[in-house]
């Protein structure tokens, strides 16, 4: 019996169940951890990750007062080392022990190192590149300024890209959230709310400025000759999800459009359901606009049973009477006038079209002059106009020779549906107009290639 257990034991310090990994606990049988490629870059960097689990293990107040203490010897360029009193000095108003648990907790995990012949403490290199990365995260991912969240995204890849160090990973997280912004603005565009239509809008503009800084980059990556062959195919995939989500600028518009000529307005207040929206999301509590409205609590009435006998026997007793009255044709009476209420937009989108079928008039545009230019600006066709009116005519330029508008049927499909083409380029040109001081650099010519529609087939017959 006593050699039995003598074998257990030697069996349970054997040199099998000493190298068995922990991790391996969490993967199923017949799967060494050691196989998968993330397990093996990730135990590589198993210093830096035990460098963040010092900083962020445990309650939030203690993350805290330890990158504090970390970030304020760090901040200090001059001083390489410090002495105890020194770091006593200048952390007086935190208590002792606090104190003395932290610098023991960054000083275990490698990120102050003691230095005993001179007794000092000095910020190790693994401690300076984990506040360099945290400090970055700080600075651009403040989402009131990013609330594309790509900037910190973009640093690392322009980072990388600087020292020569771009990564395919890096690569595909900057992608997969330029994946995740066009869903978000497809979904947006989808629902047909202004309100996250707008939203949505800015944002996009937000994005777009960042992938236009990103542009810079990826050129530089793909002609990059040192780049690898996944690096290019990377860079290649955010190229085109930047293409798409540019391409989404068109889609906000008619989206916008559409709204636009189904908005309701009360009567001739002039106001629209915009408006009361915007109104009452404006109130944090739409309980408090029924305050002084009611003078006392609803009191519910009970009726009997012979209550409602009664009341069912005088409606059918009236009923009968006015089924026996004498019936005829009523007498006749003037029709009630009406005044049209139309919004004065609809006269005002009828106007700019007829102006711009005008204009595309063989006959009058300016070009089928001799010696004239090929296009004209944009500004002699949206003025003279006041801002609120050459804006909405602005608006409805990019509608100029969409072909899926023009399938449609309504005013806005009559203007896709004009000869002439719209070009616009990215840069303000000034005006001398009383209403407006500049205007993006745009011009109209004649589409003359233009297919024939159904409706100008039948007008040339």
């Amino acid at each position: 019996m006593i050699d039995n257990l003598a074998a257990t034991a030697a069996d349970s310090n054997s040199p099998a169940l000493e190298d068995l990994d922990p991790l391996q606990t969490h993967f199923q049988d017949g799967v060494a951890p050691d196989e998968i490629e993330q397990v093996y870059h990730l135990k590589r960097a198993q210093p830096m990750l035990q460098a963040f689990t010092a900083l962020f293990h445990g309650s939030q107040d203690g993350v805290i007062v330890r990158l504090l203490v970390l970030r304020e010897l760090a901040s200090d360029a001059m001083d390489s080392a410090f002495s105890r009193a020194d770091i006593n000095t200048k952390f007086a108003y935190l208590i002792p022990e606090s104190l003395e648990t932290v610098l023991g907790r960054l000083r275990t995990h490698g990120l102050l190192a003691w230095d005993n012949p001179a007794a000092v403490y000095r910020i190790t290199p693994l401690a300076r590149n984990v506040l360099a990365a945290l400090d970055t995260l700080l600075a651009l991912g403040k989402p009131e300024e990013d609330e594309a969240e790509m900037g910190f995204l973009l640093s690392q890849v322009a980072g990388a890209q600087a020292v020569g160090g771009v990564t395919v990973d890096q690569l595909k997280h900057l992608l997969g959230r330029l994946v995740e912004l066009h869903e978000e603005f497809r979904d947006a565009i989808a629902s047909g709310s202004e309100f996250r239509l707008r939203a949505s809008q800015a944002k996009w503009h937000m994005a777009c400025d960042w992938v236009e800084k990103g542009s810079v980059i990826l050129r530089a990556i793909t002609s990059d000759e040192r780049a690898d062959s996944a690096t290019h195919r990377a860079a290649q995939a955010i190229g085109r999800a930047q293409s798409q989500l540019l391409n989404m600028q068109g889609m906000f518009s008619r989206a916008l459009n559409q709204i636009e000529r189904q908005r309701v307005h009360l009567g001739q207040s002039g106001l629209s359901t915009t408006d009361i929206k915007r109104w009452l999301l404006a109130h944090d509590d739409l309980a408090s606009l029924a305050e002084e409205a009611i003078d006392r609590p609803v009191v519910p009435l009970f009726t009997t049973p012979a209550e409602m006998i009664d009341v069912a026997e005088t409606e059918l007793m009236m009923e009968r009477v006015a089924n026996v009255a004498p019936t005829g044709l009523p007498s006749g009476e003037d029709a009630a006038m009406t005044i049209n209420d139309n919004p004065a937009m609809q006269a005002e989108l009828d106007d700019w079209i007829s102006r711009l079928a005008d204009f595309a008039n063989l006959d009058n545009f300016p070009i089928m002059a001799e010696g004239a230019p090929k296009s004209v600006p944009i500004e002699e066709s949206l003025l003279p106009a006041s801002f609120a009116i050459a804006s909405y005519r602005a608006s409805l330029l990019p509608l100029l020779g969409d072909p899926a508008e023009a399938n449609l049927q309504g005013p806005t499909a009559a203007l896709a549906r004009l000869p002439v083409r719209f070009d616009s380029a990215d840069e303000l040109v000034p005006l001398d107009d009383p209403h407006i001081a500049a205007i993006s650099r745009a011009t109209l010519s004649l589409n003359l290639d233009l297919p024939s529609t159904p409706e100008s087939k039948t007008q040339d017959e």
